[in-house]
């Protein structure tokens, strides 16, 4: 299904009853990535996904998608689909996204979950890299910089047992257009840090961590984070950056018993 937001279309499903849980995706996936963890989520929630402006089969706005641009996207989805509150879940990606529609839109949440991602800015590593990636993909090479982020996304010690999702993910990262990617690296290049706001505790938090994490060292960047007393912090012992697969039941069950115990 499809939404009109600024002149162009926004690719979302809409599947279960109850309260909404809105899953928003990271950096070189869509919605399909969560279609497992959606299935087993609605059997008890009204699940929203979404792929964010740039991949899967949303259009593209321009050469930055904003972090901020996006929550209003996000924002024009609820409206759609008129939800008048909901919970986000956003996978690294998602999870900037997630706390820029907090700062935004906070009367639209009931609370929001950050899935393998954190609240920091880029640090100036982190700028150089993506600026290496856009240099890439506007040579028309994309093929030669997303297989290694997306095994780099699953622990070490879970490729083999998770091959079949690998190659799908990199599938699904094969589709996303050239622009999109590099509208996406541009936005995460410029976006703030949101440190303060995650440690005001405005909206009850959970934060999911995976121990085996090759992108975000959970013990590292929990120590530069004092979170509220309405937060929780999950660490997924057998998990890299793709807890959502690598551990989904026990995901699904750790997100459904935290949307369930706000109250």
């Amino acid at each position: 299904m499809f939404f009109t937001f600024k002149g162009g279309k926004i690719h979302y499903s809409d599947t279960g009853k109850g309260s909404a849980v809105i899953l928003l995706h990271g950096y070189l996936e869509s919605m399909e990535v969560w279609d497992g963890f959606e299935t087993s989520l609605s059997g008890e929630f009204r699940v929203i996904s979404v792929d964010l402006p740039g991949h899967g089969l949303s259009d593209i706005y321009g050469e930055v998608h904003s972090m901020e641009f996006m929550a209003e996207a996000i924002k024009g989805l609820l409206d759609f689909c008129e939800v008048k509150s909901g919970f986000l879940v956003g996978h690294s990606l998602g999870g900037y996204v997630s706390l820029a529609f907090l700062e935004l839109f906070p009367e639209y949440m009931s609370g929001f979950c950050l899935f393998h991602s954190q609240p920091m800015a880029d640090t100036p590593e982190a700028i150089e890299k993506r600026k290496r990636e856009i240099a890439i993909v506007k040579a028309g090479k994309k093929e030669l910089m997303y297989p290694d982020n997306i095994m780099r996304m699953f622990a070490t010690s879970n490729l083999e047992k998770f091959s079949n999702s690998i190659e799908r993910s990199k599938e699904i990262a094969s589709r996303i257009p050239g622009e999109g990617i590099i509208a996406i690296l541009n936005g995460m290049i410029v976006r703030p840090s949101r440190l303060q706001l995650m440690e005001e505790g405005r909206r009850p938090c959970l934060w999911i961590l995976g121990s085996m994490d090759n992108y975000i060292g959970c013990e590292a960047i929990m120590e530069r984070v004092k979170l509220p007393s309405n937060a929780e912090t999950v660490i997924l012992e057998a998990s890299g950056h793709m807890g959502f697969i690598e551990e989904q039941n026990i995901s699904v069950k750790i997100v459904s018993d935290f949307v369930k115990g706000i109250k």
